[in-house]
């Protein structure tokens, strides 16, 4: 099965993509080639763009408090696990701990490092950071890999709380919903939300499915239209009958 996850509000699409990056620095950094480590570094500065929110820390804290406050409310109840419920007490107190201890502007420390800065400006520009252009970076890359992914490490793990905070949120945001299946008549499928609340919704379709969801919602409605994913064609949409899985998602 394929999942498609469709954020419904801009605070859980900012901790999707921050997640992803996240992921795929995380790759990059472990690997020894110069080009992955460059791709690793321009993903910082991306998780860095995308942190720039003033209000995402103070989400998070937000948000893993309120967590807090529900799982207390299951304390002595016998159908809950006291070992599992004290342990994700514990993680999302340290969590949140985390986040708190984190001093400044998220990544201030990469913005006050004007080598880093102007390696990021030219990133932006393609074919901006040839050797000729930056001399200096082209020699970091020849570096030892070693030596590297310390460096890499040393810019990345400041901003690990927020990974550890929004991991938590999206983990708890997954776990909330009821999987249920339904049929998308000829490709389309459209449900009327009737004052359902959702932040996120979840679909699984079959891997073996040629077809890719295209969704769009509002207050009234959710609307999904599957198509080909064509390369280079316009898409197409299904003709036929598909049965997914759906489930929506609210904290």
């Amino acid at each position: 099965m394929i999942t498609y996850e469709y954020p419904l509000n801009e605070r859980i699409r900012t901790l999707l993509r921050l997640e992803d990056l996240f992921d795929k620095a995380a790759h990059f950094i472990g690997a020894d080639g110069a080009q992955e480590h460059h791709v690793a570094l321009v993903t910082l500065f991306e998780i860095l763009d995308v942190a720039s929110r003033a209000d995402l820390k103070f989400d998070l804290v937000q948000e893993l408090e309120r967590q807090r406050q529900i799982l207390l409310s299951f304390r002595n109840n016998p159908d809950i696990s006291e070992e599992a419920l004290s342990g994700a007490l514990y993680e999302i107190e340290q969590a949140s701990a985390a986040l708190l201890n984190m001093q400044g502007r998220i990544g201030h420390y990469l913005r006050e490092n004007e080598w880093l800065m102007g390696i990021k400006s030219r990133a932006s520009i393609p074919g901006g950071v040839c050797e000729f252009d930056l001399p200096s970076y082209h020699f970091w890359l020849h570096r030892e890999p070693a030596g590297r992914q310390r460096d890499l490490s040393g810019w990345l793990n400041p901003m690990l709380p927020i990974r550890d905070g929004l991991a938590i949120v999206l983990r708890l945001l997954r776990a909330s919903g009821r999987q249920e299946g339904y049929v998308a008549q000829g490709g389309a499928f459209q449900l009327m939300l009737g004052g359902r609340t959702a932040q996120m919704v979840r679909l699984r379709v079959k891997r073996g499915e040629p077809y890719v969801p295209e969704i769009s919602a509002n207050k009234y409605a959710l609307n999904i239209r599957f198509t080909t994913p064509g390369s280079g064609a316009r898409p197409k949409q299904a003709e036929t009958d598909l049965v997914f899985e759906m489930t929506f998602c609210n904290l």
